[in-house]
């Protein structure tokens, strides 16, 4: 007896084949490596590929009938027609998609729920659980552009998307970055004084006082919370509210005046060890940083304000 499972379809069928079905010599055809001359089955490519397999079960002597005389037509080739229409009508609406696939790209499976651990605030999804699904049009940008590697100031311009192509609605301002520059793209590390490279989400806002108009998820600053920078922590690059979790060894604290307002860069959403952490966008407080990109007030509220998460905003950084 062979079980055939098609999952896809939610049948279960089952051959069940005399002892005198085949010979064993048969089980050539079913690997694909049939010899110059083995007889074919031109009129069905499911029998040269899969039928044949299915006859190799026997185990007969020398001197049983060989197709078409064989007692299994009698028995068994209905089931196995059957079964080839199903094969090839691939199931219609009722296929799956496969594991980790949703059928439309922009349903709600195709985002994972988030489940980060009491206290913590994720930098967003990583992008091996966001790969399966479409990435919205981009339509605001910021670019952060340095002249070269070691450089500590850049160039900040934001651009939105019109019917006519991509607008400058802000810049260029001179913004600031790490004490070190921008790394290359992938050479960001743990405690380097670099900026990263690369285009980057932006997952949520944050400032020490109420919301003042973003239109971000966001979150206010209170004097438990701190950014996890600990590469041997379990939450390695989350914000924690070290109230209900430990924010591992000495963590970046968020109740500081240069977060007085700021955003999120969604670097290292996958949480690497030892990749960087805690980059964001925020208050120029008149030196370089340890990794992030800064403005003046002036500049950075109005920008900040600006952003909308319906336009999917990026950020994108690096040396030009």
């Amino acid at each position: 007896m062979i079980p055939w499972p098609l999952r896809a379809c939610g049948i279960l069928v089952t051959v069940r084949l005399p002892r005198s079905a085949a010979p064993p010599g048969t089980a050539l055809l079913a690997r694909g490596d049939d010899p110059p001359g083995t007889p074919r089955w031109p009129q069905a490519p499911f029998l040269r590929h899969g039928a044949w397999a299915l006859l190799a079960r026997g185990d007969d002597p020398p001197g049983t009938p060989r197709w078409p005389q064989a007692p299994f037509l009698r028995h068994g080739a209905w089931a196995l027609l059957a079964l080839a229409a199903l094969l090839a009508a691939g199931c219609g609406s009722s296929a799956r998609a496969p594991p980790g696939q949703p059928r439309d790209p922009g349903s709600p499976a195709a985002r994972p729920a988030a489940t980060p651990s009491a206290g913590t605030v994720s930098t967003g999804h990583p992008p091996a659980a966001e790969g399966h699904a479409a990435r919205p049009t981009v339509r605001q940008l910021i670019t952060v552009t340095a002249a070269a590697y070691g450089d500590t100031y850049a160039v900040l311009d934001a651009y939105g998307r019109t019917s006519h192509g991509w607008q400058r609605v802000f810049g260029p301002w001179t913004a600031r970055l790490g004490r070190n520059g921008f790394a290359p793209p992938g050479g960001k590390r743990e405690g380097d004084g670099r900026t990263p490279s690369g285009s980057f989400s932006i997952p949520f806002f944050f400032g020490a006082g109420p919301n003042p108009g973003f239109r971000f998820q966001y979150r206010q600053i209170r004097s438990y919370d701190f950014w996890d920078d600990d590469p041997g922590s379990p939450r390695y690059n989350e914000w924690v509210d070290s109230r209900y979790a430990s924010p591992g060894n000495s963590p970046e604290p968020m109740d500081v005046s240069a977060y007085d307002d700021g955003m999120v860069i969604g670097y290292n959403t996958a949480r690497t060890p030892g990749l960087g952490s805690a980059i964001f966008l925020h208050l120029n407080i008149g030196i370089a940083t340890a990794g992030c990109v800064t403005l003046p007030p002036g500049e950075l509220l109005p920008l900040l304000r600006w952003l909308n998460p319906a336009r999917s905003p990026r950020i994108r950084m690096g040396v030009r």
